[in-house]
């Protein structure tokens, strides 16, 4: 016997046992997390999707390329979902969703589903994130999905061995280095030493670089710029401290059959349809000139009057409010008078600036004209409204920041105004939409 492993895509995974189906972090969405595409390029069959039956899902964390609602909203509402969550009222969202057989799950515990074990462990932040270990027909896999691992956790994963797969997490991504990209240096685009010497101690039979399997729009630099780790890479570096490892590129769609000994190709998900080449790896451009955010304004749609107001009234109000709500930043840098130059750019590129006093938890606007700004902040209009409406991730805003100081750029103004304690805005937002075209 063997279990059968599919990949979906990113960190969506199904597993097959003597015909038992469960998936984790499914996704049938492309785009996810508003700008991300699956690469290579796929296509779902989202009514063969309605079809499935899942004896159950696991759910690693909330982030929205994990969970999803538009996902989730395709299955059949009686399918068992285990989740990761220290937030109490998510729970309560999938139950608004319809879904009657939802489960917290609870860290260093096992679920048994059929011939499945699945274990749940920490991940190195415990309020966020956790990676599965699974037990199946004499199996054992680890599925990182996309965490870091504490050192109590892996030197309990040590133990569990031998490891028969280990799906890993393969890129880097420069979340932050995009947002300040005049500052950041380039990517010596190697792997954390950390990662190779975990990976060489749990010594798996197979590595499947897992998780971050996915691009931003056509025209966004980001494709050059925010994945620096090629498969090529990731196949080099691993293979230097595990010479002997079978490293399995599961592209969308496709699976194996993963034995004790052996591992076999089978026939790929029916519900996915690939488009570009499974072949396709990542390059990344160190030396690559960011377009100015005007240019990159005219990428999104023009704002209605309506809406365009909405993005005014937040600038000249709103965010006011908000930043006294919040409290003081961490970063003392924030906490004595500095003035802070805000940049909002329309479709057509025009830039409508505003200057704020900062001063600990206070702001105030000052005039624009003859400021010397401490801190400046670039956005474009449509992506300011959308993080007000629909949430946004912050790599899929295009915030920009620019300064010269040594200044943690998540201590930004705006971002901590757009993103401090919301929890769960992206899935909210969902969730009211999904009940309004219900009505409808």
């Amino acid at each position: 016997m063997a279990v059968k492993i599919s990949r979906i895509f990113h960190a969506g995974y199904v597993f097959e046992s003597r015909g038992v189906r469960i998936a984790f972090d499914p996704i049938f969405e492309n785009p996810f997390s508003r700008n991300c595409f699956s690469f290579p390029e796929i296509e779902f069959d989202l009514a063969a999707v309605r079809q499935l039956r899942f004896d159950a899902v696991f759910i690693s964390h909330f982030h929205d390329d994990h969970c999803s609602f538009d996902s989730l909203k395709l299955l059949d509402r009686a399918t068992p979902i285990y989740m990761f969550c220290v937030h109490q009222e998510m729970f309560s969202w999938i139950r608004e969703l319809g879904f009657v057989n939802v489960h917290p799950v609870v860290l260093n515990s096992s679920v048994s589903i059929g011939d499945f074990e699945v274990i749940s462990r920490p991940a190195l932040d415990v309020d966020v994130d956790s990676l599965f270990q699974i037990r199946v027909q004499g199996l054992n896999i680890l599925n990182v999905v996309d965490s870091w691992i504490d050192e109590d956790t892996f030197a309990n994963l040590a133990k569990q061995g031998p490891w028969d797969l280990v799906m890993w997490p393969f890129q880097m991504m420069r979340e932050l280095e995009v947002l300040e990209p005049y500052k950041a240096a380039p990517s010596d685009r190697k792997l954390p030493e950390e990662w190779l010497s975990q990976l060489k101690v749990l010594n798996p039979k197979n590595i499947i670089p897992s998780s971050c399997q996915f691009r931003m729009e056509d025209w966004s630099w980001y494709n050059h710029a925010f994945f620096p780790i090629s498969y090529a890479d990731f196949h080099s570096q691993v293979k230097s401290v595990l010479p002997t490892v079978n490293i399995i590129n599961l592209t969308p769609a496709s699976g194996i059959l993963l034995g004790k000994d052996k591992v076999q190709s089978c026939e790929s998900l029916p519900w996915i349809k690939v488009i570009g080449n499974p072949e396709s790896d990542y390059q990344y451009v160190p030396d690559l000139k960011p377009p100015s955010t005007a240019s990159i304004a005219s990428h999104f749609t023009k704002l209605s009057d309506s809406q365009m107001k909405q993005v005014n009234d937040y600038c000249d109000k709103g965010i006011l409010e908000k930043f006294l709500e919040i409290g003081p930043s961490a970063d003392t840098f924030f906490n004595k008078r500095r003035i802070w130059k805000l940049s909002v750019f329309s479709k057509e590129g025009l830039e409508t600036v505003r200057c704020y006093e900062l001063n600990d938890d206070q702001m105030k606007p000052v005039p624009a004209s003859g400021v010397n700004p401490d801190w400046c902040t670039e956005v474009t209009a449509a992506k300011l409204h959308s993080a007000l409406n629909t949430g946004e991730s912050l790599s899929s805003l295009y915030i920009r920041v620019v300064k010269d100081s040594d200044v943690d750029a998540v201590e930004d103004p705006l971002i901590r105004c757009l993103f401090s304690a919301e929890f769960g805005s992206y899935q909210k937002a969902q969730l009211a939409r999904i009940k309004r075209e219900e009505v409808l």
